[in-house]
């Protein structure tokens, strides 16, 4: 995604008939990308000036689409601090409510979860996959239909974020321990505990990513 990248920052975007050409891609297929890309902030059309790549202030970076793309393609350090800054803003509260009303059912994913990055451990599960889908699980117990809808920007850069931090090397990174004491909780009723055993989990990702920032950008 070359908008991401900042090849066309000030300048006008190219016409439709040259994305076409460029691309190999259908009128009308260029113009539903287009529209698409519009539709998300990242692109404005004005009478008389064409189209433009609008300021990333204007981009929908709640949306899963656009966040996996700067990951891709604008990976930093810093944007993975702020993402993880939402998220402790986020996944303690859902924490939290889930201990009180999540159902068995989704109780019982939460549990799964926890069972398969054990699994994982012994190499007999996916540590990614599991990691994501516990985080998930909590959001989806929540019972609060805006955490739930961030379900997907969550899974989203967490695929990032644990790739990335498991890079780091000579911290400690959260355990499935850690793990199991936030679905403890929620599976115990204990909403405080939940909050902040949530807590936790995220605020050390955080200060280990801190630490590597401050690591690779010494103050001379």
């Amino acid at each position: 995604m070359e908008i991401v990248t900042g090849k066309y920052r000030d300048q006008v975007f190219p016409k439709e008939v040259e994305l076409s050409q460029r691309y190999n891609a259908a009128r009308t297929v260029t113009r539903e990308a287009v529209k698409m890309l519009t539709s998300k902030g990242l692109l404005s059309a004005r009478p008389r000036q064409g189209t433009r790549v609008e300021p990333e202030d204007h981009w929908n970076l709640l949306d899963p689409e656009v966040l996996r793309w700067l990951l891709e393609r604008n990976f930093s350090l810093g944007l993975l601090i702020e993402f993880t800054q939402i998220r402790l803003s986020v996944e303690p509260g859902a924490a939290a409510l889930a201990a009180k009303v999540a159902t068995g059912e989704q109780r019982a994913a939460i549990n799964s979860a926890i069972g398969r990055m054990f699994a994982a451990e012994r190499g007999e599960d996916d540590a990614l996959t599991s990691d994501i889908d516990f985080h998930v699980a909590v959001l989806q117990a929540s019972g609060n239909r805006f955490y739930r809808q961030m379900r997907e920007m969550i899974e989203t850069a967490l695929r990032f974020s644990i790739r990335k931090t498991n890079d780091f090397k000579g911290v400690r990174l959260a355990s499935v321990v850690d793990h199991k004491r936030v679905a403890d909780a929620i599976l115990a009723g204990d909403s405080a505990e939940a909050e902040t055993r949530m807590r936790d989990l995220i605020q050390g990702a955080l200060d280990l990513m801190n630490k590597v920032q401050a690591d690779q950008n010494p103050q001379r």
